[in-house]
C-alpha cells in the first residue's frame, strides 16, 4: 500500500471528479493511446480499471483517511509501463488537488 498525504483535507466526491475528469486527458498527453481507464466512485473509496486490458481487475483502489490517501495497486499490475505512466500522473494530479501545500509519500510498500 502507498500512503501520500495531501496537506489538505479532501472529500471523495472532490478526488474523483478530479481523476475522472483529468486522468484520461494527463495521461495520453504522457503516452498517447486508445485505451482509457474507468474511474468509479464507491461512496467510500475510488477504483481505476482499464477494462480492454485487464479484465475483471481493479488496478488501484483509493481510499481517503482525513488528509491522506490509502492507494492499493493491483499486484497484476506492477512491473507495466502503463502502470509507471499512470501511477506519475496520479501522483501529478494529487498534486493539483493539494495546491501550494503539495504532497508527501508517507510510505509505499
Amino acid at each position: 500500500m502507498k500512503i501520500v498525504t495531501l496537506h489538505k483535507p479532501l472529500n471523495i466526491d472532490s478526488i474523483y471528479n478530479h481523476l475522472s475528469q483529468n486522468l484520461n486527458p494527463v495521461f495520453n498527453k504522457h503516452k498517447p493511446t486508445s485505451y482509457k481507464y474507468t474511474v468509479e466512485n464507491l461512496d467510500d473509496a475510488i477504483e481505476i480499471t482499464q477494462p480492454e486490458l485487464y479484465p475483471g481487475d481493479v488496478l488501484y483502489h483509493i481510499e481517503i483517511d482525513h488528509d491522506k490517501l490509502n492507494i492499493t495497486r493491483s499486484e497484476h499490475y506492477v512491473d507495466d509501463v502503463n502502470s509507471l505512466t499512470l501511477e506519475s500522473v496520479m501522483n501529478e494530479l494529487f498534486d493539483d488537488l493539494s495546491g501550494k501545500g503539495g504532497t508527501d509519500l508517507v510510505q509505499e510498500g
